[in-house]
């Protein structure tokens, strides 16, 4: 009996090859598929619901329900069963469709005869593309059988449709897809613009030939391609072993799991059997298990999705022979495209990326400093743009409104590069202003510092017209390695920064790992709240060697050098008591074994929570030099997440209440005289940063990029002036200074 349905399954989706092999237009294939399912399951009804666009279904096809309706009718994503179908990624099997919660009748189909109902959703890897429908006049519950081959056929259907095999020529017809223009708003992670052309990190892989003539055959190319996927993934593992870190490889412990998973081969093996290749059978199964997890409450299981993806794309790739871009060659002008990206990826690509994309990361993910430290635009949670770009698309990136344009029209493209060429333009005239200081009409003159942290950054410190180097995050050489860096390489690295910085200070803050920047090599922690949990110094004096280590290097760096140290997130002045002792002593100890010593030292704290502004006189006392760090400052001082991009604009840097926070800080530092400076994003934006240089922070560093358009601002304008109309709407309890402040800079 189960020989014989299989049969039925094969001939029906051999029927299937033959007509998207046939000439023809789209909807003529979609009217012979719904003939040939109806007829071969033995239903009144069978009928192909398709995107019309992300939230719009349209009937394209039917047998059995009225002709008009096909292009007329149409449902929102969730409405009625078909929608819900398509919002879940699960079937809908019922005897009485009208009982069902949810259920809309659509008369001018004329389904009202046909109580049962069974859909199953058109999908490939996450990605929705439609609903496949067969009803009858008798009530009756669909059996496992009938369903599960109805999944397989939608498979088929699937992969016909990202082949192209239903684009039509008629005017009702549903546009092409992966030709039509596409806004995608997503979240600034790296501000700029960038015009180019799409590099898929990972390209799709495609699947010509869904339905398989020989079972047999198709099962052992299955077989021999899961056996060279877990000779791969085994070997991952052992070289983890051999690394001696117990801990990470727990990760590939799972994945291997995943590789050796009995019940995923065995599925695999049953499509194929009815009817699927190899191929299709792994995408059918990806698809099924990522419309499952999607679901899932549990946010483990949620992240499983990544290893489930990552296999079974290794897999397709063995199975169809296709690289990881397909033989691909890249554009000269690359904007890389990806669900999520490591540092270390990033950095294969270096200066070459003109922008990065993402669906996934966040503001403070190791890819988002990668991208500021190689000053290129990021956007970050852009949905489905690695099932929307193909590689070679036409692509515009707006990091400073968090927007992508794929394949834009002719008037959005001109406008864009426009924008890019006026930006341009105001780089240029900031260029003759590199060599001059940031004085205002007053006389007041700030120093203007950058952020770094790869070598890859010094050439901007000449190049920019910076002082020096306001911050140097020491993470990125921690993050981009799969083990502890050693000694030897830090410094010779740290030796390195110094010699190019050629004399100007470079404040080295010492390793802020933990909340978003987990290393490859350390245990994650389930923290409910990272950003507030283990992680910078409080990582540091917990685990004290590597504290240590990185303080060596940065001695056997400094020789006969002036050296900066910065310790990031103090929140106690007992953190800093502590932390400075460790300085002092692993000087002493290089002293006696003869390393020669730094010419001089200054020792720092990064203020990034209020309780710091609030620390006894002796903190700011025993500190040579403080940094705001304003992105956690501000992020804490409004609780508000930054990461949540319900709320991290919602609160204004510009607010009188996070003013008054910074006037109290920069009087506590001018009482203890203590040199302050201000670090963050915020730094690098002109009207904040004049705020902050108005307010009395003698120092800003920010992005290469940003130091000529806050010089430009500077020096057009009386800083002393600006101070006076600030202290006066502070002092007069005016919730907001942007307006005064914006109407003030307008009428000079």
């Amino acid at each position: 009996m189960q020989d014989r349905k299989d049969s039925d399954s094969r001939k029906l989706l051999r029927r299937l090859k033959e007509i998207l092999g046939a000439p023809g237009g789209g909807q003529d294939r979609l009217d012979q598929i719904t003939h040939h399912i109806a007829d071969s399951m033995g239903t009144q009804v069978c009928s192909i619901y398709l995107f019309r666009d992300p939230n719009t279904l349209e009937l394209c096809a039917t047998e059995g329900l009225r002709p008009e309706s096909v292009h007329r009718t149409r449902l929102r994503l969730g409405e009625g069963l078909v929608g819900r179908v398509a919002r879940t990624g699960r079937y809908v099997n019922t005897a009485d469709a009208p009982s069902e919660p949810g259920f809309r009748f659509m008369p001018e189909t004329g389904e009202e005869v046909f109580p049962s109902f069974l859909g199953v959703p058109i999908q490939r890897v996450g990605e929705k593309l439609g609903v496949l429908v067969v009803q009858c006049r008798e009530a009756r519950l669909f059996s496992e059988d009938e369903i599960y081959g109805l999944e397989v056929v939608a498979m088929v259907l699937a992969e016909m449709t990202e082949l192209g095999a239903f684009q039509g020529t008629q005017a009702d017809s549903l546009p092409p897809k992966h030709r039509f223009p596409l806004m995608i708003r997503g979240s600034a992670g790296q501000e700029g613009a960038a015009e180019g052309r799409v590099w898929l990190h990972e390209a799709r892989v495609v699947v010509t030939n869904p339905v398989g003539d020989d079972p047999d055959r198709e099962i052992a190319r299955l077989h021999e391609g899961v056996a060279m996927l877990r000779n791969t993934v085994d070997k991952m593992v052992a070289a983890a072993d051999m690394g001696g870190d117990g801990e990470h490889t727990a990760v590939l412990e799972t994945y291997r799991m995943f590789a050796h998973s009995r019940s995923w081969l065995k599925r695999m093996e049953e499509d194929i059997r009815l009817g699927l290749s190899a191929e299709a059978a792994v995408e059918k199964e990806q698809s099924a298990a990522r419309a499952r997890l999607e679901m899932s409450a549990d946010p483990y299981l949620r992240d499983r999705l990544h290893d489930l993806d990552d296999l079974s794309n290794r897999l397709l790739r063995i199975l169809t022979g296709q690289g990881t871009n397909t033989g691909a060659e890249m554009p000269d002008n690359p904007i890389l495209v990806a669900r999520n990206i490591g540092p270390a990826e990033l950095l294969e690509y270096g200066r070459r990326l003109r922008g990065v994309v993402l669906e996934e990361g966040s503001v403070g993910s190791h890819a988002a400093i990668v991208a500021r430290a190689l000053a290129i635009p990021l956007i970050i949670h852009a949905s489905r743009i690695t099932t929307e770009a193909l590689n070679g698309d036409t692509i515009l990136v707006d990091g400073d409104q968090g927007i992508v344009h794929l394949r834009p029209e002719e008037s959005v493209y001109k406008a864009f590069l426009d924008k890019i060429a006026m930006q341009a333009e105001a780089q240029n005239r900031y260029a003759s202003l590199r060599g001059l200081p940031a004085t205002g009409t007053c006389g007041t003159t700030v120093q203007l510092y950058m952020n770094a942290g790869l070598m890859a950054d010094l050439p901007s410190l000449a190049g920019s017209g910076a002082e020096g180097v306001g911050l140097f995050r020491t993470e990125l050489q921690f993050l981009i390695r799969n083990h502890v860096p050693r000694r030897g390489e830090l410094a010779e690295l740290y030796r390195r920064v110094m010699d190019n910085a050629q004399g100007k200070p470079v404040m080295f803050r010492t390793l802020d790992i933990g909340s978003d920047k987990v290393l490859p090599y350390m245990k994650p922690q389930d923290e409910p709240n990272p950003a507030m949990g283990w992680r910078a110094i409080r990582v540091g004096l917990d685990k004290r060697g590597v504290l240590r280590m990185q303080l060596q290097a940065l001695i056997r760096a400094s020789v006969g050098r002036p050296l900066h140290v910065m310790f990031p997130f103090i929140a106690d002045i007992g953190e800093y008591e502590a932390a400075y002792k460790i300085l002092m002593q692993e000087l002493s100890r290089e002293q006696r074994v003869g390393h020669p010593m730094p010419s001089d030292i200054r020792v720092g704290a990064m203020l990034e929570t209020p309780s710091l502004a609030f620390a006894p006189k002796k903190f700011f006392e025993m500190c040579d030099f403080i940094s705001i760090g304003g992105n956690d400052l501000k992020q804490f001082f409004f609780a508000a997440d930054r990461e949540n991009e319900r709320v991290r604009r919602r609160y204004d840097t510009l607010s009188s209440s996070f003013l008054l926070l910074l006037r109290q800080i920069i009087a506590r530092c001018e009482e203890a005289r203590v040199p302050l400076s201000f670090c963050g994003e915020d730094a690098g934006r002109p009207v904040e940063a004049l705020t902050f240089a108005a307010l009395g922070i003698p120092r800003l560093s920010m992005r290469p990029a940003s130091i000529g358009p806050v010089k430009h601002l500077i020096r057009r304008v009386s800083l002393a002036d600006l101070r006076k109309l600030i202290d006066e709407r502070l002092d007069s309890g005016q919730p907001n200074l942007r307006r005064p402040i914006t109407e003030w800079l307008a009428q000079q």
